[in-house]
């Protein structure tokens, strides 16, 4: 591996342990075993190899979160079970990925100053609405673009908020047996 590879995973450790904005350069050449003149021929900038790092770990955790749906086997439930499951695994994967999930934070900050954060976000938000959609509903994105857009931009919102209240607070966050019947609930009042 080269210089250019051990600075980012040294950068993505760095970002799991201390996060986006208390790692420094000296934190990521440790980290790396590489040296601070490193960071600028290969990255240009600590914030350039912090950003790229950045990507780097929301990826993973979206490669991972998606592996974790996908997984759930849901023969034999009704919609309500599967999407119980569903959200079950969502929350096992962020227990095992706490640190990429607050990295997912930083991105949030770093995209008012970052236009290629930005658009890393709004890409990965968009493939997330199409997954969302297509694990709980079986809707094809490319067929009905704007039912997934719809079903998926509400998994999102949903997401968001259980996540963070799963963050602030794991031992009441609700799970999916708690989400499914607030929507049985729901759907029994309209």
């Amino acid at each position: 591996m080269g210089h250019r590879e051990d600075l980012l995973d040294g950068a993505v450790r760095c970002i799991y342990e201390k996060g986006y904005a208390r790692t420094t350069a000296r934190d990521i050449v440790a980290a790396s075993g590489t040296n601070l003149g490193s960071i600028g021929y290969h990255y240009g900038s600590t914030e350039a190899l912090l950003n790229a790092a950045l990507e780097k770990a929301l990826e993973d955790w979206g490669r991972q979160l998606a592996t974790a749906l996908l997984a759930t086997d849901p023969e034999g439930q009704d919609k309500l079970q599967r999407f119980a499951a569903y959200w079950d695994s969502v929350i096992a994967s962020m227990a095992t990925r706490r640190p990429a999930f607050m990295a997912s934070f930083d991105a949030f900050v770093q995209m008012e100053h970052a236009p290629a954060v930005r658009a890393m976000i709004s890409e990965g938000m968009k493939d997330a609405r199409e997954l969302w959609a297509s694990v709980f509903h079986q809707v094809d994105a490319a067929a009905e673009p704007q039912k997934a857009f719809q079903l998926g931009s509400f998994y999102q919102a949903l997401i968001t908020g259980v996540l963070t209240q799963w963050l602030i607070d794991p031992a009441n966050a609700p799970t999916g047996r708690d989400l499914a019947e607030a929507l049985r609930m729901i759907a029994a009042s309209l």
